[in-house]
Protein backbone atom coordinates (compact mmCIF):
# COMPACT_ATOMS: atom_id res chain seq x y z
CA UNK A 1 0.00 0.00 0.00
CA UNK A 2 1.20 4.00 -1.23
CA UNK A 3 1.95 5.45 1.83
CA UNK A 4 0.77 9.17 1.00
CA UNK A 5 1.54 12.60 2.44
CA UNK A 6 0.02 15.91 2.46
CA UNK A 7 2.11 18.49 1.23
CA UNK A 8 -0.48 21.24 1.36
CA UNK A 9 -3.89 20.91 4.07
CA UNK A 10 -5.17 24.37 3.88
CA UNK A 11 -8.37 26.31 4.57
CA UNK A 12 -9.59 28.70 2.04
CA UNK A 13 -12.17 31.57 3.15
CA UNK A 14 -13.89 33.03 -0.02
CA UNK A 15 -16.04 35.84 0.39
CA UNK A 16 -18.61 37.49 -2.71
CA UNK A 17 -20.29 41.22 -1.91
CA UNK A 18 -22.10 43.27 -4.56
CA UNK A 19 -21.82 46.72 -1.72
CA UNK A 20 -23.70 48.67 -4.35
CA UNK A 21 -20.94 51.68 -4.55
CA UNK A 22 -21.07 52.14 -1.05
CA UNK A 23 -17.45 52.51 0.99
CA UNK A 24 -16.54 50.44 3.76
CA UNK A 25 -16.35 53.67 6.05
CA UNK A 26 -16.23 52.55 9.49
CA UNK A 27 -17.74 49.46 8.72
CA UNK A 28 -16.39 46.45 10.71
CA UNK A 29 -15.78 43.00 8.68
CA UNK A 30 -14.56 41.55 12.05
CA UNK A 31 -17.50 39.19 11.63
CA UNK A 32 -17.95 38.96 7.57
CA UNK A 33 -13.77 37.47 7.86
CA UNK A 34 -14.57 35.18 10.67
CA UNK A 35 -12.31 36.97 12.96
CA UNK A 36 -14.61 36.97 15.67
CA UNK A 37 -13.68 33.87 17.17
CA UNK A 38 -15.73 31.17 15.41
CA UNK A 39 -14.44 30.36 11.75
CA UNK A 40 -15.39 26.96 10.06
CA UNK A 41 -12.08 25.94 9.68
CA UNK A 42 -10.59 22.52 11.38
CA UNK A 43 -10.05 23.22 15.08
CA UNK A 44 -11.48 26.55 14.53
CA UNK A 45 -8.24 28.33 12.94
CA UNK A 46 -8.16 31.50 11.01
CA UNK A 47 -8.20 31.06 7.56
CA UNK A 48 -4.95 30.22 5.83
CA UNK A 49 -5.99 32.01 2.74
CA UNK A 50 -8.82 34.95 2.12
CA UNK A 51 -9.63 35.26 -1.46
CA UNK A 52 -11.99 38.24 -1.65
CA UNK A 53 -14.39 39.36 -4.58
CA UNK A 54 -16.87 42.38 -4.80
CA UNK A 55 -18.85 44.08 -7.03
CA UNK A 56 -20.40 47.51 -7.77
CA UNK A 57 -17.44 49.09 -5.98
CA UNK A 58 -17.23 52.60 -6.55
CA UNK A 59 -15.11 53.96 -9.03
CA UNK A 60 -16.48 57.87 -8.34
CA UNK A 61 -12.88 58.64 -6.11
CA UNK A 62 -9.47 59.83 -8.54
CA UNK A 63 -8.19 57.24 -10.16
CA UNK A 64 -4.64 56.34 -8.14
CA UNK A 65 -2.37 53.74 -9.57
CA UNK A 66 -0.54 53.74 -6.64
CA UNK A 67 -2.74 53.68 -4.11
CA UNK A 68 -5.46 50.11 -3.20
CA UNK A 69 -9.29 50.83 -3.28
CA UNK A 70 -10.80 51.69 -0.15
CA UNK A 71 -12.01 48.05 0.20
CA UNK A 72 -8.77 46.46 -0.05
CA UNK A 73 -7.16 48.48 2.67
CA UNK A 74 -10.38 48.24 5.14
CA UNK A 75 -9.61 44.67 4.59
CA UNK A 76 -6.07 44.72 4.98
CA UNK A 77 -6.58 46.87 8.07
CA UNK A 78 -8.61 44.42 9.65
CA UNK A 79 -6.15 41.68 8.35
CA UNK A 80 -3.03 43.31 9.70
CA UNK A 81 -3.00 42.76 13.64
CA UNK A 82 -3.46 37.74 12.32
CA UNK A 83 -0.33 38.60 10.01
CA UNK A 84 -1.54 38.27 6.63
CA UNK A 85 -0.01 40.02 3.72
CA UNK A 86 -1.70 40.89 0.56
CA UNK A 87 -0.92 38.91 -2.62
CA UNK A 88 -2.87 40.39 -5.26
CA UNK A 89 -5.23 42.37 -6.03
CA UNK A 90 -7.16 43.13 -9.67
CA UNK A 91 -9.91 45.57 -10.07
CA UNK A 92 -11.81 46.46 -13.69
CA UNK A 93 -14.15 49.25 -12.81
CA UNK A 94 -16.65 48.30 -10.44
CA UNK A 95 -15.75 44.73 -10.03
CA UNK A 96 -12.98 43.27 -7.71
CA UNK A 97 -10.79 40.50 -6.55
CA UNK A 98 -7.97 40.67 -3.90
CA UNK A 99 -5.99 38.06 -2.01
CA UNK A 100 -4.35 37.69 1.45
CA UNK A 101 -2.41 34.88 2.97
CA UNK A 102 -0.65 33.73 6.01
CA UNK A 103 3.53 34.42 5.79
CA UNK A 104 4.23 30.79 6.13
CA UNK A 105 2.74 29.88 2.40
CA UNK A 106 4.93 33.09 0.61
CA UNK A 107 7.00 30.48 -0.31
CA UNK A 108 4.74 28.28 -2.19
CA UNK A 109 3.05 30.80 -4.05
CA UNK A 110 4.24 31.21 -7.61
CA UNK A 111 4.02 32.54 -11.15
CA UNK A 112 0.93 34.95 -9.68
CA UNK A 113 -0.91 36.75 -12.44
CA UNK A 114 -4.32 38.61 -12.84
CA UNK A 115 -6.62 38.84 -15.90
CA UNK A 116 -9.79 41.03 -16.75
CA UNK A 117 -12.64 40.51 -19.37
CA UNK A 118 -15.13 43.00 -19.65
CA UNK A 119 -18.29 41.92 -20.73
CA UNK A 120 -20.52 44.99 -20.50
CA UNK A 121 -21.58 46.50 -23.86
CA UNK A 122 -20.53 43.68 -25.88
CA UNK A 123 -16.83 43.45 -24.42
CA UNK A 124 -16.43 47.48 -24.63
CA UNK A 125 -17.63 48.40 -20.83
CA UNK A 126 -16.16 46.58 -18.05
CA UNK A 127 -19.24 47.20 -15.39
CA UNK A 128 -20.06 43.69 -16.28
CA UNK A 129 -17.07 41.09 -16.61
CA UNK A 130 -14.75 39.29 -14.71
CA UNK A 131 -11.19 39.43 -12.85
CA UNK A 132 -9.27 36.92 -11.69
CA UNK A 133 -5.78 35.78 -9.72
CA UNK A 134 -4.06 32.63 -10.73
CA UNK A 135 -1.18 31.01 -9.39
CA UNK A 136 1.15 27.83 -8.35
CA UNK A 137 -0.07 27.26 -4.86
CA UNK A 138 1.89 24.71 -3.45
CA UNK A 139 2.96 23.07 -6.91
CA UNK A 140 -0.74 23.17 -8.14
CA UNK A 141 -2.70 25.56 -10.76
CA UNK A 142 -5.23 27.25 -9.07
CA UNK A 143 -6.87 29.75 -10.58
CA UNK A 144 -9.98 32.17 -8.42
CA UNK A 145 -12.68 34.15 -10.51
CA UNK A 146 -14.36 37.03 -9.53
CA UNK A 147 -17.35 37.97 -11.61
CA UNK A 148 -20.45 40.14 -12.26
CA UNK A 149 -22.81 38.88 -14.84
CA UNK A 150 -25.63 40.76 -16.72
CA UNK A 151 -28.60 41.73 -14.89
CA UNK A 152 -32.58 41.51 -14.47
CA UNK A 153 -34.71 38.50 -14.87
CA UNK A 154 -35.39 38.40 -18.45
CA UNK A 155 -31.22 38.89 -19.30
CA UNK A 156 -30.55 35.03 -18.81
CA UNK A 157 -28.99 34.53 -22.66
CA UNK A 158 -26.62 37.62 -21.57
CA UNK A 159 -25.78 36.33 -18.88
CA UNK A 160 -24.57 32.75 -20.93
CA UNK A 161 -23.14 34.61 -23.21
CA UNK A 162 -21.24 36.45 -20.44
CA UNK A 163 -19.85 33.28 -18.81
CA UNK A 164 -18.68 32.21 -22.46
CA UNK A 165 -16.77 35.35 -23.02
CA UNK A 166 -15.18 34.84 -20.07
CA UNK A 167 -13.85 31.81 -20.41
CA UNK A 168 -12.83 32.67 -24.27
CA UNK A 169 -10.98 35.58 -23.32
CA UNK A 170 -9.18 35.44 -19.70
CA UNK A 171 -5.96 33.76 -20.84
CA UNK A 172 -2.75 33.52 -18.75
CA UNK A 173 0.84 33.43 -19.03
CA UNK A 174 1.54 30.23 -16.95
CA UNK A 175 2.99 26.98 -19.22
CA UNK A 176 0.04 24.46 -18.87
CA UNK A 177 -2.61 26.81 -17.61
CA UNK A 178 -3.52 29.53 -20.30
CA UNK A 179 -7.18 28.86 -19.37
CA UNK A 180 -9.00 29.32 -16.78
CA UNK A 181 -10.50 25.29 -17.29
CA UNK A 182 -6.51 24.42 -17.41
CA UNK A 183 -5.89 24.80 -13.79
CA UNK A 184 -6.38 21.89 -11.72
CA UNK A 185 -8.53 23.93 -8.71
CA UNK A 186 -10.77 26.29 -9.89
CA UNK A 187 -13.09 28.41 -7.74
CA UNK A 188 -15.75 30.91 -9.43
CA UNK A 189 -18.09 33.27 -7.60
CA UNK A 190 -19.62 36.64 -7.48
CA UNK A 191 -23.00 38.16 -8.50
CA UNK A 192 -23.81 35.64 -11.01
CA UNK A 193 -27.25 37.64 -11.22
CA UNK A 194 -29.50 34.25 -12.51
CA UNK A 195 -33.46 34.59 -11.01
CA UNK A 196 -35.52 32.15 -10.36
CA UNK A 197 -37.57 30.90 -13.47
CA UNK A 198 -41.15 31.04 -13.70
CA UNK A 199 -43.88 32.91 -12.89
CA UNK A 200 -44.02 32.91 -8.92
CA UNK A 201 -44.52 36.78 -7.89
CA UNK A 202 -42.12 37.89 -5.92
CA UNK A 203 -44.24 37.68 -2.75
CA UNK A 204 -45.09 34.32 -3.17
CA UNK A 205 -40.91 34.03 -3.25
CA UNK A 206 -40.64 36.13 -0.28
CA UNK A 207 -42.99 33.60 1.68
CA UNK A 208 -41.49 30.53 0.40
CA UNK A 209 -37.96 31.70 1.80
CA UNK A 210 -39.67 32.89 5.17
CA UNK A 211 -40.68 29.27 5.66
CA UNK A 212 -36.97 27.95 4.59
CA UNK A 213 -38.23 25.87 1.06
CA UNK A 214 -34.94 26.29 -0.28
CA UNK A 215 -35.24 23.48 -2.40
CA UNK A 216 -38.59 24.16 -3.50
CA UNK A 217 -37.14 27.73 -4.58
CA UNK A 218 -33.70 25.67 -5.88
CA UNK A 219 -35.79 23.67 -8.48
CA UNK A 220 -36.48 26.86 -10.77
CA UNK A 221 -33.06 28.79 -10.15
CA UNK A 222 -31.53 29.37 -13.05
CA UNK A 223 -27.88 28.44 -12.61
CA UNK A 224 -29.06 25.21 -11.58
CA UNK A 225 -30.93 24.70 -14.80
CA UNK A 226 -28.22 25.76 -16.78
CA UNK A 227 -25.27 23.02 -15.05
CA UNK A 228 -28.13 20.44 -15.70
CA UNK A 229 -28.47 21.25 -19.23
CA UNK A 230 -24.91 21.86 -20.04
CA UNK A 231 -24.97 25.30 -21.68
CA UNK A 232 -22.89 27.41 -18.23
CA UNK A 233 -20.58 26.95 -15.08
CA UNK A 234 -21.42 22.77 -16.21
CA UNK A 235 -18.21 22.10 -15.00
CA UNK A 236 -18.42 23.67 -12.21
CA UNK A 237 -20.09 22.29 -8.66
CA UNK A 238 -21.80 24.17 -6.07
CA UNK A 239 -23.37 23.07 -2.49
CA UNK A 240 -27.14 23.48 -2.37
CA UNK A 241 -27.68 27.12 -0.78
CA UNK A 242 -28.83 26.62 2.80
CA UNK A 243 -29.60 30.15 3.25
CA UNK A 244 -32.42 32.59 2.18
CA UNK A 245 -32.20 34.34 -1.58
CA UNK A 246 -29.33 37.03 -0.65
CA UNK A 247 -31.37 39.52 -2.98
CA UNK A 248 -32.61 42.00 -3.41
CA UNK A 249 -33.30 44.19 -0.31
CA UNK A 250 -34.00 47.39 0.89
CA UNK A 251 -30.53 49.02 2.18
CA UNK A 252 -30.11 48.95 5.81
CA UNK A 253 -32.59 46.24 7.02
CA UNK A 254 -33.05 42.56 6.19
CA UNK A 255 -36.48 43.24 4.45
CA UNK A 256 -36.47 42.31 0.61
CA UNK A 257 -37.21 44.82 -1.60
CA UNK A 258 -40.56 43.49 -3.81
CA UNK A 259 -39.79 45.52 -6.69
CA UNK A 260 -37.61 42.77 -7.66
CA UNK A 261 -38.13 38.36 -7.03
CA UNK A 262 -35.66 37.45 -4.15
CA UNK A 263 -32.83 35.45 -5.61
CA UNK A 264 -29.97 33.89 -4.84
CA UNK A 265 -27.73 36.19 -7.32
CA UNK A 266 -24.58 35.65 -4.75
CA UNK A 267 -22.79 32.06 -5.90
CA UNK A 268 -19.61 30.41 -4.93
CA UNK A 269 -18.43 27.51 -7.06
CA UNK A 270 -15.27 25.15 -7.73
CA UNK A 271 -13.92 22.33 -9.87
CA UNK A 272 -11.32 20.14 -8.74
CA UNK A 273 -9.19 17.54 -11.05
CA UNK A 274 -8.56 15.45 -8.90
CA UNK A 275 -6.65 12.39 -10.30
CA UNK A 276 -4.41 14.65 -12.98
CA UNK A 277 -1.73 13.87 -11.77
CA UNK A 278 -0.24 9.83 -11.19
CA UNK A 279 0.55 9.75 -7.34
CA UNK A 280 -1.09 13.04 -6.60
CA UNK A 281 -4.76 12.96 -4.98
CA UNK A 282 -6.40 16.87 -5.13
CA UNK A 283 -9.22 17.89 -3.45
CA UNK A 284 -11.31 20.60 -2.09
CA UNK A 285 -13.91 19.94 0.46
CA UNK A 286 -15.98 22.19 1.45
CA UNK A 287 -16.62 23.39 4.70
CA UNK A 288 -19.51 25.84 4.76
CA UNK A 289 -21.49 27.91 2.49
CA UNK A 290 -23.62 31.00 4.13
CA UNK A 291 -24.87 34.44 3.62
CA UNK A 292 -24.40 37.03 6.67
CA UNK A 293 -27.90 38.67 7.48
CA UNK A 294 -25.74 41.01 9.75
CA UNK A 295 -24.59 43.17 7.23
CA UNK A 296 -27.35 45.87 5.29
CA UNK A 297 -25.18 48.15 3.52
CA UNK A 298 -26.11 47.50 0.16
CA UNK A 299 -29.12 45.53 -1.79
CA UNK A 300 -26.98 42.16 -1.43
CA UNK A 301 -26.26 40.41 1.40
CA UNK A 302 -22.29 38.86 1.52
CA UNK A 303 -21.85 35.10 0.68
CA UNK A 304 -19.06 33.11 2.32
CA UNK A 305 -17.85 29.46 2.08
CA UNK A 306 -14.33 27.86 3.36
CA UNK A 307 -12.76 24.93 1.18
CA UNK A 308 -10.07 22.61 2.50
CA UNK A 309 -7.77 22.46 -0.14
CA UNK A 310 -5.52 19.15 0.07
CA UNK A 311 -2.32 18.53 -2.19
CA UNK A 312 -1.98 14.66 -0.98
CA UNK A 313 1.29 12.93 -2.95
CA UNK A 314 3.24 9.63 -2.81
CA UNK A 315 6.87 10.91 -2.39
CA UNK A 316 6.79 14.44 -4.05
CA UNK A 317 7.32 18.08 -2.79
CA UNK A 318 5.50 20.95 -3.71
CA UNK A 319 8.44 21.95 -5.36
CA UNK A 320 8.92 18.91 -7.61
CA UNK A 321 5.11 19.21 -8.01
CA UNK A 322 5.41 22.82 -9.56
CA UNK A 323 8.28 21.69 -12.25
CA UNK A 324 6.12 18.76 -13.25
CA UNK A 325 2.59 21.01 -13.70
CA UNK A 326 4.10 24.25 -14.30
CA UNK A 327 6.70 22.48 -16.84
CA UNK A 328 9.64 24.11 -14.94
CA UNK A 329 8.85 27.29 -16.52
CA UNK A 330 8.81 31.40 -14.92
CA UNK A 331 5.66 33.33 -15.79
CA UNK A 332 7.18 36.32 -18.04
CA UNK A 333 6.89 39.37 -16.42
CA UNK A 334 5.61 37.95 -13.07
CA UNK A 335 7.43 38.95 -10.04
CA UNK A 336 8.80 36.09 -7.49
CA UNK A 337 6.10 36.40 -4.89
CA UNK A 338 8.92 34.96 -2.41
CA UNK A 339 11.03 37.73 -3.17
CA UNK A 340 8.52 40.24 -3.21
CA UNK A 341 7.42 39.06 0.83
CA UNK A 342 10.94 38.80 1.62
CA UNK A 343 11.44 42.67 1.16
CA UNK A 344 7.80 43.14 3.02
CA UNK A 345 9.23 40.62 5.89
CA UNK A 346 13.06 42.83 5.73
CA UNK A 347 11.23 46.03 6.57
CA UNK A 348 8.86 44.16 9.53
CA UNK A 349 6.08 46.74 8.63
CA UNK A 350 2.38 45.77 8.60
CA UNK A 351 0.58 45.63 5.32
CA UNK A 352 -1.45 49.05 5.13
CA UNK A 353 1.74 50.99 7.57
CA UNK A 354 3.62 49.83 4.34
CA UNK A 355 1.17 50.93 1.91
CA UNK A 356 0.85 53.79 3.81
CA UNK A 357 5.01 54.51 4.22
CA UNK A 358 5.82 53.71 0.41
CA UNK A 359 3.26 55.45 -1.46
CA UNK A 360 2.73 58.43 0.48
Amino acid sequence: MVTTTAIADLCIFLLTWNVGTHSPRNLSLTSLLALNGTTNCPGNQLPDIYVIGMQEVSTKQVLNIFQDDPWVLKIASHLQDHEYFKVDSKQLQGILITMFTQHKHIPHMKNIETEATRTGLGGLWGNKGAVSIRLSLYGTGAVFVCSHLAAHDDKLKERIEDYHQIVDNHKYQASGYRRIFDHDFVFWFGDLNFRLSGDSSAWDVRTAAEGMRYDELLKQDQLNLLRETGNAFSLLEEQAPNFAPTFKFIEGTNDYDLKRRPAWCDRILHRVQRNIYPGVTLSATQLSYQSNMEYTLSDHKPVSATFNYKVETANQTDEELHEMTHAGASTPGTPNVSLTFAFIMLVALPYSQLCFRFFL
